[in-house]
């Protein structure tokens, strides 16, 4: 009887732990889905809110592309949009409608959230779901100074994230500093 019930321990065991390793897989093997699959966009950003010194591991980022003209007023915070985008010559996303529900046209989209609605001018700003750049913990905070840095820069698209996108979902596989990888631009 303490034999079986070891047995079954031992095997609840082994299930538990296929459990916890089948859900992170699934999480990168989506991300690689999307980054082999996807469509890529580069999003012009904006500068960085240079407030908070305490976020060391990451890079925060802002894109030109967070408001929307809409006549729907109805809009509520942290509501779920859908996005659509095409890309410019530059294969620079742009904007081309916000919805609360699915559209039938042939765009890319990613699910975003809502910020606010400004009923004066008719504008909803919402929140892009890579607005993140994780980068090694000592190279963060340089980084982050090289980014700033650049976005003074008067020339137009020196800064941008390379988002890759299928199916409404979204990867940000590097930010770009005058066409060249950030990892890479910190180390010269």
């Amino acid at each position: 009887m303490k034999k079986k019930k070891l047995q079954y321990a031992f095997m609840l065991f082994i299930l538990v732990a296929i459990a916890q390793l089948f859900v992170p897989i699934q999480m990168i093997l989506g991300q690689e889905k999307v980054l082999n699959e996807g469509e890529v966009y580069k999003f012009k950003t904006r500068p960085i809110d240079p407030s908070d010194p305490y976020r060391g591991k990451y890079i925060t980022l802002r894109y030109d592309i967070n408001t929307a003209n809409t006549k729907d007023t109805l809009w509520e915070r942290k509501e779920e949009v859908y996005v659509y985008l095409k890309k410019d010559s530059l294969g620079f996303a742009e904007l081309v409608e916000v919805s609360k529900t699915p559209l039938a046209i042939d765009n890319d989209y990613v699910l975003a959230e809502t910020s606010w609605y400004n009923r004066n001018s008719k504008k909803l700003n919402f929140n892009l779901p890579f607005n993140r750049f994780y980068m090694e913990e000592t190279k963060a905070k340089p980084a982050e100074d090289a980014f700033r840095i650049a976005q003074r820069d008067s020339l137009p698209n020196n800064t941008y994230g390379l988002v890759y996108i299928k199916d409404g979902e979204a990867v940000l596989k590097d930010v770009l500093i005058n066409d060249m990888s950030i990892a890479d631009y910190i180390e010269e």
